[in-house]
């Protein structure tokens, strides 16, 4: 691939053509926004200059209701060699694009895409060339795709250092739908609880609301495009939440009861939730998406300066042992902190020695 076109100048469309650009690859940029296409053009993305010919690839990063309309205006200009689209629905687009009756020659052109990866903001400003890197990236070919567009396909992944997935269309849908789609409504269903909560209950949010609702930051006109594209799926597992969420009520309910039996029974059904939830959770992909593994914490208190975290990083390097992951706790109406560090059960003694050693106050 020596030449691109990215056609929806957003976070996806913009990270994409980063990427493509620090390869080597001359990427042309194009958006209904032409302001926008300017501002990821400066960004180091590419040119918005219109390319003198057909591109190797062509990179359409619309809002899933405008994917198949962009992509059959690019291919019936004969834009490209191959087309993709990155959207997170698959199925929906795929079929409108058959039906707008373009020649099978030229559908065998196109695979949908779909990279697992993203941020709260969205926009060229948001981009970043990294953003894709060691994240799944799914392909949906079917048995009329061109192998040299899948080819070009597989390049761009690598080209944004991603991990390549091969799925069919609709049964990516449905796990989106369970992986990404569903979480998202029940975030925002979390964090709608806190619109008008009093001040003072907001003020006790700790790490474990802030982890909840991380998502519900995200673009509303964004999430009702994705939504709009995968109604179905999303709702089939609502309604198995909503199920879950009325037995759970219930059992709640019989916790309040006078009757022992009642009690036991509303505990029993919080035990079995909790323990769905347990069986779940342990099934989440872990580091590298290989299997999760279970790590110590080693808890330290540092006060809210600059440096802080870069010298409890060198501290642990020298002695080494390697983070697996780190989670930072603020302190309410104080300037400090507790960083909890994730490390392997063997090496928790000899962090938690070092550190000590070096001054470090460690919580346990």
């Amino acid at each position: 691939m020596r030449t691109a076109l990215v056609i929806g100048t957003g976070l996806i469309g913009t990270s994409a053509a980063l990427a493509l650009a620090q390869r080597g690859v001359t990427v042309h940029l194009a958006d209904h926004d032409a302001a926008q296409a300017r501002t990821a053009a400066a960004l180091g993305a590419g040119t918005d200059e219109v390319p003198d010919g057909p591109v190797d690839l062509a990179i359409v990063a619309a809002p899933p209701a405008h994917v198949a309309a962009t992509l059959a205006d690019a291919m019936r200009r004969g834009l490209a060699r191959g087309y993709l689209d990155v959207a997170s629905v698959k199925g929906g687009p795929h079929r409108e694009l058959e039906a707008l009756g373009l020649d099978p020659a030229v559908m065998s052109q196109y695979i949908g895409t779909h990279p697992m990866s993203g941020r709260e903001k969205s926009g060229p400003l948001a981009a970043t060339g990294d953003l894709f890197e060691g994240r799944p990236w799914v392909l949906t070919p079917t048995r009329d795709t061109d192998t040299e567009v899948l080819n070009l396909a597989l390049e761009l992944v690598s080209h944004c250092r991603a991990v390549p997935v091969v799925m069919d269309a609709d049964a990516h849908d449905r796990a989106v739908a369970l992986v990404s789609h569903m979480p998202h409504l029940v975030s925002s269903l979390v964090a709608a609880r806190l619109e008008h909560a009093d001040e003072t209950a907001v003020r006790l949010c700790g790490q474990g609301i802030r982890d909840v609702t991380r998502i519900a930051a995200s673009d509303p006109r964004m999430w009702i495009d994705i939504l709009s594209a995968n109604p179905g799926p999303v709702a089939d597992l609502l309604a198995d939440v909503s199920a879950d969420l009325d037995e759970t009520v219930q059992a709640l309910r019989a916790l309040q009861a006078s009757d022992e039996a009642k009690r036991r029974e509303g505990a029993g059904g919080i035990e079995d939730v909790l323990r769905r939830g347990n069986a779940g959770q342990v099934r989440v992909p872990g580091k590298h998406g290989t299997a999760p593994l279970v790590y110590e914490v080693v808890a330290v208190l540092i006060d809210d300066q600059p440096g802080q975290l870069a010298r409890i990083f060198a501290d642990a390097g020298m002695a080494g042992v390697n983070i697996e992951d780190v989670r930072i706790e603020h302190a309410t109406g104080q300037q400090a902190g507790l960083v909890q560090l994730m490390v392997e059960p063997k090496a928790a003694p000899v962090l938690t020695g070092a550190l000590r050693e070096r001054g470090w106050a460690i919580r346990q």
